[in-house]
């Protein structure tokens, strides 16, 4: 799910004391204007990019997963539902699928969207020159990695069109979580059309972009923080669209998002630690699971995040304890990559079967340890003291998510000076996909219901790779995972590579976040999936 890059903030947005005096003075208002058909939404970080071949954040993954559509569309709880896809069929090797589209689906511009839709965008997608961060996960449909890797032609790969209403994948190998792929956004279908007429504009405001779901997107200019969601009077199932109107706005500061909610609006609010455990029992209080991480990516390009022992240094320094309880919800401490409750393997949880004794050593708070290991890497570094940089987004969580490891790192660390870097959303991924960084607080959340998700992430050769983690042994482990006929053998290969990953520190998970929201009781059949794309709106309404 989903990033997405799936970036999440660093935390949830905090509360000031005097809207929470306010908490009893509810508005009665079901939204803005008192309109039964508009729903008023917020986001913490804005919007990166409409291109489906290019978008790598959940903010965007949203919008896309509301004003397009592919294949499948996930419900509850991830169920995968017919969307374009109106019959579905496979090969007795689970190698072939055969998917009947549906005829009357249409871009907003009136054309009809066709199998030949979907064969361009994956071919688009996968195609080097593109720039597509997520083009790895085509991994498996046939000849996709190696024109990713720029040895074959993106016309070679395993996706066909049989006239306008079929279309037939092949696969290099059975894919276990295919059909979730396939509800995820980088796998909907592009106007070919749109993307020519365009050309590099494409998918950077709402003109420069055509949509085949339930809502078309307007006003979003490429940096502004508010934009709307209009129901789409060319989508093939739009009597079940109930709204007319998604107003967006994106809350960055302290108590704004509520003090919206508490004068009618906002029809949703995210709420901040203080917020959270005084609001737990009023009406609306929601929580939110996220199939997601926080952690921090450091780049081992240079020193001193080359150097395996400062690392370790650096994660015995934080109290992830305290830092989960200091960004409120429910978040929890992270000792493993992958987060708690997404996947079972044999009636457990995954993340038990990781646990062990390199998540204890290195992923918990040890001062006395920290400091151990940063005497080594001054050794080996030959330096007494190091400086660098976290960055962040310039949002007041992810702002105070740096402080706190500022302060953790310097009090535990003689000879470590650290500063926060917080800036723009957009201009921070830009720095961090360049390699232009040293530490990066950031999240990840799962594009599916898999550890995969996570792991392949951190591969060698990987785009989405920003930390340069490099590790054969890994790299290995991941690969094997791939190709096993085994479950028992691919579940093995899993958990292995990430009690290495965690060993070796390529990442340092922080915890694990679980949102809370007010949400106003009105407000009806959203759907919220902690993997993926998160929410889907297409049948919400507003209850009288």
């Amino acid at each position: 799910m989903s990033k997405f890059r799936k970036l999440m903030a660093a935390g949830v947005v905090t509360l000031a004391g005097a809207a929470l005096a306010a908490c009893g003075n509810n508005s009665s208002s079901s939204s803005a204007g008192g309109s039964k058909k508009t729903l008023n939404w917020m986001d913490k970080t804005e919007i990166e990019g409409m291109d489906v071949a290019k978008v790598t954040d959940a903010t965007s993954f949203t919008q896309l997963n509301n004003t397009m559509e592919g294949l499948y569309r996930l419900g509850k709880n991830s169920k995968v539902e017919n969307a374009l896809a109106t019959k579905t069929t496979t090969s007795k090797d689970g190698k072939i699928w055969t998917f009947t589209l549906r005829k009357d689906d249409k871009w907003s511009n009136g054309d009809p969207v066709t199998a030949k839709d979907f064969v361009y965008s994956w071919r688009r997608t996968v195609t080097p020159s593109t720039g597509s961060q997520y083009s790895y996960l085509f991994s498996g449909i046939e000849n996709a990695d190696a024109i990713v890797a720029g040895k074959k032609k993106p016309n070679t790969l395993g996706v066909k069109a049989v006239g306008d209403d079929k279309l037939v994948v092949t696969l290099d190998k059975r894919i276990p979580y295919f059909k979730l792929l396939m509800g995820f956004p980088l796998f909907f279908p592009q106007s070919q059309k749109a993307v020519e007429q365009y050309g590099k504009s494409y998918g950077t405001s709402s003109k420069t972009t055509v949509y085949n779901g339930p809502f078309v997107q307007k006003g979003w200019t490429g940096s502004n923080l508010s934009w709307k969601l209009v129901k789409n009077k060319n989508y093939w199932d739009k009597k079940n669209v109930k709204l007319n109107t998604i107003n967006y706005s994106v809350q960055k500061t302290p108590s704004t998002d509520y003090n919206l909610y508490q004068s009618g609006k906002l029809d949703a609010a995210l709420l901040g630690p203080q917020a959270s455990k005084e609001l737990k029992n009023q009406k609306g209080y929601t929580l939110r699971k996220t199939a997601s991480t926080i952690y921090l990516e450091m780049n081992q390009k240079k020193a001193p995040f080359n150097n395996e022992n400062f690392r370790k240094a650096l994660s015995l320094a934080i109290n992830r304890k305290e830092l989960a309880n200091s960004v409120g919800g429910a978040a929890e401490p992270a000792d493993t990559l992958s987060p708690e409750n997404m996947t079972e393997v044999k009636g457990k949880d995954y993340t038990n079967l990781v646990r062990g004794t390199a998540t204890k050593q290195f992923n918990t708070y040890n001062k006395k340890q920290a400091q151990a290991y940063w005497k080594k890497a001054q050794k080996e570094l030959g330096k007494k003291s190091v400086s660098f940089s976290i960055l962040t987004y310039d949002d007041d969580a992810s702002k105070k998510g740096g402080e706190f490891l500022q302060s953790s790192i310097e009090s535990a660390l003689k000879g470590v000076n650290v500063r926060v870097q917080s800036i723009p959303k957009k201009t921070a991924l830009d720095h961090a996909g360049s390699g232009d960084y040293d530490v990066f607080l950031m999240g990840w959340t799962a594009d599916f219901s898999d550890p995969i998700s996570f792991l392949d992430l951190n591969t060698s050769k990987n785009s989405q790779n920003w930390e340069k983690y490099s590790d054969s042994t890994y790299d290995k482990l991941v690969a094997e995972s791939k190709v096993t006929p085994s479950e028992t053998t691919r579940w093995n290969d899993l958990v292995k590579a990430e009690q290495r990953i965690i060993s070796t520190q390529g990442v340092t998970p922080l915890y694990h976040p679980e949102e809370a929201w007010m949400v106003r009781s009105t407000v009806k059949g959203v759907v919220y999936n902690g993997a993926g794309a998160p929410y889907n709106f297409k049948e919400a309404y507003i209850a009288n």
